[in-house]
């Protein structure tokens, strides 16, 4: 794999830049898609401290003594092409350094409490009087209204609330998390969205907007066909695994070596499987030969299938159901994921200078997104804390070196 050093070129929102103000996981979640897709990202952090998920580890990187970094695997997930910048929010003159980033900036995310940054003459109301093009986006757990918006809000809380825990999980056993925070991470993607909206009215209209993304509303949102059902029948969806509600067979089931993924999605497939696996009386029994009968008749033909797709392996199974263009897979470990040859095609694994680390560079996750005219540039590895502060107060503010050493003397900055 070839380094991928800080290319240039424009990208499809080169002109934007985004004052940062979020960390842990949503905000910055959105503010990483915006800055591949060639925004200014302006990361704002606690001076000493910087993004809690700094700390959240191991693993952190290595620098070249072999000793770990503050760069947690964590933090590099979520914060390439951005600069960071170490203020002391609690100064007045940090806020005022803060105020003046905001007044050169397109776009504002922040993740506080409701009503913490207007204590520093940061809210919405306060800046758009100097500023009245920005969009500022605010994440929270809940929302800026309503009977909870005043309670801390985490990722684990909000699938637990909203739902996806019920109906994640083995039939008999505890609600489910999903492995990764994904509200957290669809809540950045919803952002994402709202912001480039809220440009594109603004870009119209000369007027940006207050941008109110709660992770509750986004857990609820995207219950999708879960949630649906419930609207529509009135009736609870069960918790079934890997399987699916309304598709059988539609779930994880065992080789002789592993385990692999059968997604049928229509009576034609199903009796291709059948076929193949020497059972053919199931694809022409009554209660299997529609897919609203297998639907209803799961618990019967579910363990009959499992006791044959368990005499051949994984490999057998893949490679002639795929030949017959019926959908399924392997469960791929991690590793296998990023040894798997079309992500590896798709350059999902990417590498980028790193001076300091102990190999001069960092692998990440690449960007899904595909544009042929503005492609995601990876510009910018995950910043160290602080890394920027002294060239965003020059580009950007034009303070000069003796009032940037004051600051620091006076610990506004890191």
């Amino acid at each position: 794999m070839n380094p991928i050093s800080a290319s240039s070129g424009p990208g499809a929102l080169t002109g934007v830049r985004v004052l940062d103000l979020s960390r842990i996981l949503a905000g910055p979640t959105c503010t990483q898609v915006l800055g591949d897709l060639g925004a200014d990202i302006i990361k704002v952090e606690r001076p000493g401290e910087g993004d809690d998920t700094r700390k959240w580890g191991p693993p952190f990187l290595r620098d070249e003594s072999g000793h770990d970094t503050s760069e947690s695997a964590y933090y590099l997930s979520t914060n390439r092409n951005k600069r960071s910048i170490a203020i002391d929010l609690s100064t007045a003159q940090g806020q005022r350094l803060v105020r003046l980033l905001g007044e050169q900036s397109d776009v504002l995310i922040e993740n506080h409490k409701v009503g913490a940054l207007a204590r520093f003459g940061l809210g919405y109301a306060q800046l758009r009087e100097s500023h009245p093009r920005l969009v500022y986006c605010s994440i929270t757990g809940f929302g800026q209204d309503g009977p909870y918006a005043q309670r801390t809000g985490y990722d684990f809380l909000a699938q637990g609330m909203g739902g996806i825990m019920s109906v994640t999980g083995e039939r008999d056993g505890e609600p489910m998390k999903v492995g990764v925070g994904i509200t957290d991470v669809m809540t950045g993607m919803y952002a994402a969205i709202a912001i480039l909206a809220a440009l594109r009215h603004r870009d119209a209209t000369g007027r940006g907007q207050h941008v109110d993304l709660a992770l509750l509303d986004t857990q609820v949102a995207w219950l999708i066909n879960a949630g649906q059902f419930y609207l529509t029948s009135g009736e609870v969806p069960p918790r079934l695994g890997s399987a699916h509600p309304n598709v059988v067979p539609y779930e994880v089931f065992p080789a002789s070596d592993g385990y692999f993924i059968l997604a049928v999605g229509n009576d034609a497939q199903f009796r291709k499987l059948c076929e193949y696996a020497h059972v053919t009386e199931l694809a022409e029994d009554a209660r299997f030969a529609t897919n609203a009968s297998r639907v209803r008749n799961r618990e019967i033909l579910v363990p009959m299938l499992k006791r044959v797709t368990a005499r051949r392996s994984v490999a057998e199974w893949v490679e002639a159901l795929e030949h017959l263009q019926v959908p399924c897979g392997p469960v791929n470990r991690i590793d296998q994921v990023f040894a798997d040859p079309q992500v590896k095609h798709r350059g999902m694994r990417v590498r980028v200078d790193y001076p300091g680390s102990a190999a001069g560079t960092v692998d990440l996750i690449g960007s899904p997104i595909r544009l042929s005219e503005t492609p995601v540039r990876y510009r910018r590895a995950p910043p160290r804390l602080g890394q920027h502060t002294d060239e965003i107060l020059r580009d950007v503010l034009g303070i000069g070196e003796a009032e940037i050493r004051s600051l620091r003397a006076e610990r506004v900055l890191g």
